[in-house]
């Protein structure tokens, strides 16, 4: 195994299908061992950055849900796409058609959305109908320079009844129809990677990414410089597996990287054994 995770000072866990699954009455169901590995990681010394790109509801109603549902967690603790993109329109002073879920709308309360100059979309879920595309496609369509903002490029992610398409499925659609470049604001983009590592305190190579998506968990980390590491729950597929990166550590059975303190390795056997984490480094 390589000596890498000596430096690590830091991790940043995405939510959905790591710590657990959404959807259902109950609001989704915990991935076995998931709370516990949290208070692990706490107790151990380690920062901790909780980095989602949930868009379905306010940080402080999704906190809520997870706190619910047993997850030692506080809305200052989470790095979301919300907040980021109401600080880059106030800066910019545009004035967002929004195409979301009715769940967040409350985020962008503060902001003018008269005579709207861009176009927000994010995890829309049953807001995703003709109507409401072909509105936001009208919107960009009528503007000399669109204006695209992204919450996340997703292509799908698992809810307890399956697998669901995410935003970037109709963002892409946008972008094809408008012929314009979507500004992505959560994960991937390196500037939201950068914003947790800030909040936290520490550098890239002192991070450590845990996800389950080999694209804007594992990749987007590792073009920020820092180390990502795949579960294998949440939308995890074995075909999913890119050649710009190699799996540097098959299997684990216990959570070595997750519990380091200053001078010592904590392990334990919990989080399903995660005995499905694999790390991913680039070639």
């Amino acid at each position: 195994m390589a000596a890498w995770w000596r430096a690590v000072r830091g991790v940043l866990l995405d939510i959905s299908g790591v710590l657990y699954d959404s959807g259902g009455d109950g609001g989704g169901t915990p991935i076995a061992g998931s709370a516990e590995a949290v208070r692990r990681i706490k107790a151990s010394g380690l920062k901790l950055r909780f980095c989602t790109n949930e868009t379905q509801a306010t940080r402080e109603k999704f906190v809520e849900k997870l706190q619910g549902l047993g997850f030692d967690i506080s809305v200052a603790e989470v790095t979301a796409p919300a907040p980021a993109a109401c600080r880059i329109l106030k800066e910019r002073g545009l004035r967002p058609h929004l195409l979301v879920h009715n769940d967040l709308v409350p985020e962008f309360a503060e902001l003018d959305k008269a005579n709207p100059n861009c176009v927000v979309i994010g995890d829309a879920a049953e807001n995703f109908t003709y109507a409401n595309l072909n509105e936001a496609f009208r919107v960009l369509i009528g503007m000399e320079k669109p204006v695209l903002i992204s919450l996340g490029r997703g292509r799908y992610y698992k809810e307890t009844d399956g697998l669901k398409l995410d935003v970037g499925a109709y963002m892409k659609a946008l972008e094809y129809a408008c012929d314009v470049e979507a500004e992505v604001v959560g994960k991937p983009a390196k500037p939201f990677f950068e914003s947790a590592l800030a909040e936290m305190g520490v550098l890239p190579q002192q991070a450590v990414m845990i996800g389950d998506d080999i694209v804007n968990d594992v990749g987007g980390a590792q073009q920020c410089g820092m180390r990502a590491v795949q579960v294998r729950t949440g939308k995890y597929r074995n075909s999913e597996l890119f050649p710009g990166w190699r799996i540097e550590w098959a299997v684990i059975t216990a959570c070595k990287i997750l519990v380091i303190s200053k001078e010592r390795l904590d392990t334990f056997n919990s989080w399903q054994q995660l005995s499905s984490l694999q790390s991913m480094t680039a070639l």
